[in-house]
């Protein structure tokens, strides 16, 4: 069978998700089943995998979901236990106190805090921990898991302490031993690559954050109103990524984002504080009241504005179980402490599954659903709640994890059979691979634009950017190779590309639309986060083919003048969208109105 052909049958389950999930708006429950099944009889039937190893493949994705069924309820009950404690009211006013504008806090929170939980924890945690924050003060539920989703990007090639780069990277590269004999020196230098594309395109994320919220969530469904705030945005973005660059150039993979975060987070809410770049208090932005929302905004989380019992929480106390979040985070992922150790000596594994040679395994005290639980029993006795209210919270959050256990059981499952469709008896190489491979076939020498967004689609099926880069950091050296240029350009064009996958990445959102009630709106959420995945992708990769290929090709190439183009239309909207806000302030008083 043609490389062409293998690659299209490779697609289909993307495609089935494309169909259902993002175009005909099916709920994921409905959606993934089918893509399940598509996957399914391809293994069987083209790849012709033994039936034993599909169904080992499905019990390690139902392995997994339930991980991550963990990790979102764990999420959830400190969400609810800070509710039913009354810090998420205090937290609520912090925020007002520094910005009433939304724009201001989905900035700090989404893409500086959620940083900071990703450089630390990594694996899906920061929506976890961010949007239900975002929720808690008064988001609605689709405007915050976008949030949420967005900014799964910059940060994500170094998440969980440089993972994607050091296990991911670096276990796919060591396949072929003729690359090098010191893989982390070589991995060490590719992560200070990955690290400057990333800051390239990073630079725009918040600033789409916001304009993608006052867009589809505001009252006036108005860029403008995003882009108003384009100074503040783009200051934002700096005070993470200049140090985020230095970092992992200077000290390596495992601490950009983390770092990048704390820093970021420093530098700005101090700003913030004195009215540096931030807009007039007269002008601040806000959703309309939450009875004229657009229902399928809401989820089923329902934020209650419950008061501390003795009627007042000190800031420092309110947000005491988040400052143990991040710090419990850092401890046990560093490998230089015991604590890391301790935790994973507990492996709960099935070896072996049918005599297919697939391993299911995990390590329950080491998964962030561990540390969210441990912090919500310190928060019960730190608050002083009373016991009704902390069964409340138990039991909301259990119900809030079963709705959203029909997706990931056929989602997770779906990744697996599609990645381990190796070995099967008509001699194909696994789905992803051959997809790769036809794309490889048509790009040629155009395939730095292309390497970004093969390692977007390995995130979207697999969810996770160190599993992306395992599947094709190889093949993309190899490639690299082939064309004749720095195969560790191409290494990191993959890594940004796999990061970036993580905005419409399926079982992710999943994931964090179940952590606010959610279920259900799955294809609406990747829609919307489409847009600055290929502006990041293609960006990345029209930089990545300009670098590669400049001692050949000169300055002017194509990949100059597609970065250029975007630059230059980036310019033009922010000028143009201020220069109308700027007409409609003084002639405008609903405008000013609704802000209030």
């Amino acid at each position: 069978m043609s490389t062409g052909v293998l690659a299209l049958l490779s697609l289909l389950p993307i495609i089935a998700v494309g169909v259902f999930l993002v175009g005909l708006r099916w709920p994921a429950s409905k959606a993934m089943p089918i893509s399940y099944l598509v996957a399914v009889g391809l293994a069987l039937f083209v790849w012709k995998v033994p039936g034993a190893n599909v169904a080992a493949a499905s019990i390690n994705g139902l392995v997994t979901a339930g991980t991550l069924l963990y990790i979102i309820f764990g999420a959830i009950l400190l969400l609810n236990t800070l509710q039913e404690s009354g810090g998420i009211k205090t937290i609520r006013q912090g925020f007002i106190d520094i910005s009433p504008d939304r724009r201001i806090q989905v900035i700090i929170i989404a893409w500086l805090f959620g940083s900071f939980i990703e450089g630390s924890a990594g694996f899906g945690t920061p929506a976890a921990v961010a949007v239900p924050l975002l929720v808690g003060l008064g988001f609605p539920a689709m405007a915050a898991v976008i949030a949420g989703m967005v900014i799964q990007s910059t940060p994500v090639s170094f998440g969980a302490v440089g993972t994607p780069i050091l296990v991911g990277v670096q276990s796919g590269l060591s396949a072929d031993t003729s690359i090098t004999n010191d893989f982390l020196t070589l991995v060490t230098a590719i992560g200070g690559k990955v690290s400057i594309l990333h800051m390239i395109a990073g630079t725009l994320v918040p600033l789409f954050v916001v304009a993608l919220m006052t867009r589809f969530f505001g009252k006036n469904k108005s860029f403008t109103e995003g882009i108003k705030v384009w100074k503040f945005a783009l200051f934002a973005a700096f005070a993470m990524t200049i140090p985020y660059v230095i970092v992992a150039n200077v000290l390596g993979p495992e601490f950009p984002s983390m770092i990048g975060g704390l820093v970021g987070l420093a530098i700005v809410v101090t700003a913030a504080k004195k009215g540096f770049l931030m807009p007039p208090k007269e002008e601040a932005w806000d959703f309309e009241e939450k009875s004229k929302w657009d229902p399928e905004w809401i989820g089923k989380l329902e934020i209650k504005d419950i008061a501390h019992k003795s009627g007042s929480m000190s800031m420092f106390k309110a947000w005491l179980p988040y400052i143990l979040v991040g710090v419990f985070l850092v401890l046990t992922r560093l490998k230089t402490l015991p604590i890391m150790g301790w935790l994973q000596s507990w492996t709960v594994k099935f070896e072996n599954i049918f005599g297919s040679g697939i391993t299911s395994s995990f390590q329950p005290l080491y998964l962030p659903g561990t540390i969210f639980i441990v912090v919500s029993l310190i928060t019960y006795f730190a608050h002083g709640m009373n016991a009704n209210a902390y069964k409340r919270a138990w039991g909301q959050s259990a119900k809030t994890m079963i709705a959203a256990s029909t997706a990931l059981v056929f989602t997770v499952p779906m990744v697996q059979v599609f990645l381990n469709t190796g070995g099967g008896a008509a001699g194909y190489d696994r789905m992803p691979i051959e997809l790769a491979n036809g794309v490889a076939a048509l790009a040629g020498e155009y395939w730095p634009i292309f390497a970004t967004f093969i390692g977007g689609i390995g995130a979207f099926i697999a969810g996770s950017n160190t599993v992306s880069n395992m599947m094709f950091a190889l093949f993309q050296y190899d490639v690299g190779a082939q064309i004749g240029v720095d195969a560790t350009w191409i290494v990191a064009l993959q890594a940004v590309g796999g990061a970036a996958g993580n905005m419409i990445c399926v079982h992710n959102v999943v994931a964090a639309s179940a952590v606010v009630g959610l279920v259900g709106k799955e294809g609406a959420v990747i829609r919307k986060t489409l847009f600055p995945f290929t502006y990041y992708a293609l960006l990345s990769g029209a930089v990545g083919y300009s670098i590669v290929w400049y001692s050949q090709k000169g300055i002017f190439n194509i990949g100059s003048f597609i970065a250029v183009a975007i630059a230059f239309a980036a310019v033009y909207i922010i000028a143009t969208n201020n220069k109308r806000a700027k007409l409609l302030i003084p002639t405008s008083p609903v405008n000013v109105k609704s802000a209030k």
